[in-house]
């Protein structure tokens, strides 16, 4: 079929249905010659019309009837009825030329019809009733088609009694129904176009389209002649569309242009009647909201990164590793927002060999717990610098955070590794138990004591004990790893310690590991931190850079100079230089001399070394922190820890869980 001819053909049709259907709503006629309530009898000589006349009659009034017609069928049907052809309206005219009746006299009119409408007559010689028949008109008793005119509208008014509020209002738009549907659809800024059957033939394409495009050829198929709804992914979508006669639409289709990169949103539409099927592309820029829509989320995740960078910065830059452990943390942000978090983390060094670990969870999410977390993160290392022991930080912690902000809810846990005893140290305020896993990947949970939040007041905390030998492995972490909303919180912490037992390797693996063992991912609703310390077996190469001796002392006179004998021997089958050789006598010298003066029994002499220090320690029975004192010129004593602060790296005290003290300082080792 020549697509052309077949589109020029669908307002004809259409036209002709539509005049069927107003000849049936069409009100009973008064015959011919007879008076109506209006005025007089019109001449039936009257309704005649030359050929023109009469195809413009037929023209106007079956394009009012079309509009009738159109209001009582479906919106897809009128457009199938209204096809988008330059053609069509003049295609139309002449079909309606050649349906009128009468002969055409001498100079080209129809006899039978004045050429000049008589007054009283309507301008453009359509019926007044605003109908249209393809019957010939004529008033010749032998023409069996011919029918009586319809009653004149008032002069004065314009407005027919008889008539309906349906034909009124027909009538009032049948100038819109006039407008050829392609120069509608070429007007509108919108890309429009029209395939009809199963290869998707182009029937008509607007001018929007072909500024974006460029022209297309008519009746050629849309796979060859419209590429562009192939790359943007159309013709499936057409052909779904075919078989399911229902409309689908493709979002925000990039189309690069000469001169911008543009964003379409196109709908395909069924179009269906009784003569073919087509599909109604449209395409609807929506260039403006994308690129809207692209600035709002860029914007988010600049918040998003200012976030996690201010949630980073209250967090350690670079974790400290002890000389005996392997300390690895992961922070994993929660949502999608721009909310900082309130969980935390810390390793802290804290002379002799130990190391404090805390890790930490503020209820909340905000400026308001990141606030109340950066203060109890900063207040933990200014406590743990006294070097006190894990129940006694927590009750000074607990203090601060009722005083900082009693509304926030804060969990803690805080946990000391100390080499020489070989084991962990820890107090908890509402903080989720500590997993260990022994060289053997046997897990336990650390059991009581824990106590309630920080913030809370008026509890006694206290310190429990956990063996962390060489080859093991401990875990500490928020309740964002464990936390369900459809499962209790054990359920996620046995879920855990099974993850946890095959988890070997480096503590940064370990970590990771967690985070993927929990389904731990970047649409996680809630902060997730784990903090993994490992104390690593070492070979026998490895254990001679780690090595320990002490020597019990029962005081008396006998007592320093067997501390001095002993350190000697000690530093110099591990082969120290001269020089560190004689500075560790002098500080073990010293160290048991002021513990000889001012402590009790039982005192230990204790000397250990790792790969990059060199640690001499005193305990005794005594609680009583040493200071050190400015002694006058002429004083004979007061002189020791003086001494040892100048000649050693660091120096301090603390108080042993037992309740005494131990007084210790540390000698950097050379590098070699």
């Amino acid at each position: 079929m020549n697509f052309t001819r077949w589109s020029a053909r669908l307002p004809k049709a259409a036209r002709r249905r539509a005049a069927r259907a107003a000849r049936q709503a069409t009100a009973p006629r008064q015959p011919a010659g007879s008076e109506s309530e209006s005025g007089p009898a019109v001449p039936a000589a009257r309704d005649k019309r030359s050929g023109a006349d009469g195809a413009a009659a037929g023209a106007g009034a079956g394009a009012t009837a079309q509009l009738r017609d159109a209001a009582s069928r479906p919106a897809n049907e009128v457009m199938s009825a209204s096809r988008p052809v330059s053609d069509s309206a003049s295609a139309v005219t002449s079909g309606n030329v050649r349906e009128s009746g009468g002969q055409a006299g001498p100079d080209g009119s129809n006899p039978q019809v004045p050429t000049t409408a008589p007054p009283g007559a309507p301008v453009d010689g359509s019926p007044v009733d605003g109908t249209h028949t393809d019957e010939p008109r004529t008033n010749s008793p032998e023409v069996p088609h011919s029918r009586a005119p319809e009653p004149p509208l008032e002069p004065s008014t314009g407005h027919d009694p008889g008539a309906s509020q349906e034909t009124r209002a027909v009538g009032a738009l049948s100038s819109i129904d006039a407008l050829p549907v392609d120069g509608l659809l070429g007007q509108v800024p919108a890309l429009a176009a029209v395939v009809c059957g199963a290869e998707h033939r182009i029937a008509y394409v607007n001018d929007a389209w072909a500024q974006v495009f460029g022209p297309r050829s008519v009746g050629a198929p849309a796979r060859t002649a419209l590429p562009e709804v192939e790359e943007l992914g159309l013709l499936p979508l057409m052909d779904q569309v075919l078989r399911s006669g229902r409309p689908r639409s493709v979002k925000s289709r990039r189309i690069e242009g000469r001169n911008r990169t543009s964003y379409y949103t196109f709908t395909c539409t069924p179009i269906t009647s009784a003569e073919y099927d087509g599909v109604l592309i449209f395409g609807t820029d929506v260039t403006d909201q994308v690129e809207s829509a692209e600035r709002l989320r860029s914007s988010e995740r600049r918040q998003r990164q200012a976030a996690v960078t201010l949630q980073r910065s209250l967090l350690p830059q670079e974790l400290e590793q002890p000389d005996d452990l392997r300390v690895a943390a992961t922070y994993q942000p929660g949502g999608t927002d721009a909310a900082v978090g309130g969980d935390w983390y810390d390793v802290i060094t804290l002379g002799a060999g130990r190391t404090a670990l805390v890790i930490g969870d503020v209820m909340g999410r905000g400026v308001r717990a990141a606030a109340v977390m950066g203060q109890l993160r900063t207040a933990v290392r200014a406590y743990a610098r006294l070097d006190l022991p894990p129940h006694e930080v927590l009750q000074l912690l607990d203090g601060l955070a009722s005083e900082i902000d009693a509304s926030q809810i804060a969990t803690c846990v805080y946990a000391v590794h100390d080499p020489s005893e070989g084991c962990l140290n820890y107090a908890s305020a509402g903080h989720l138990p500590i997993l260990v896993r022994d060289a053997e990947g046997t897990v336990r949970a650390t059991a009581e004591p824990t106590g309630p939040p920080l913030g809370t007041g008026g509890w006694q905390h206290t310190s429990g004990s956990v063996p962390l030998e060489a080859g093991s492995t401990a875990l500490l972490y928020t309740d964002g790893l464990v936390e369900r909303r459809d499962a209790d919180i054990d359920e996620g912490i046995t879920e855990l310690e099974r993850a946890f037992a095959g988890a070997t390797g480096q503590p940064q693996v370990t970590c990771d590991r967690m985070l993927r063992a929990m389904r731990i991912t970047a649409e996680h609703d809630d902060d997730v931190a784990v903090l993994v310390l490992h104390h690593p077996e070492r070979s026998d190469t490895e254990a001679e850079l780690f090595r320990g001796a002490s020597l019990d002392l029962l005081g008396g006179t006998e007592a320093a100079p067997r501390a001095r004998a002993f350190a000697s021997g000690v530093l110099t089958s591990w082969r120290f230089a001269t020089e560190l050789h004689d500075l560790g006598v002098l500080a073990a010298s010293e160290l048991v001399a002021n513990s000889l003066q001012h402590g009790t029994p039982p005192m230990r002499l204790r000397l250990r070394r790792t790969d990059r220090r060199l640690i001499v320690e005193v305990t005794d029975g005594d609680d009583h922190l040493p200071r050190r004192r400015q002694p006058e010129p002429v004083d004979e004593a007061g002189r020791g820890i003086s001494i040892v602060a100048t000649i050693a790296s660091t120096w301090g005290s603390r108080r042993t869980p037992s309740g005494g003290k131990a007084v210790w300082c540390e000698f950097a080792l050379p590098a070699d």
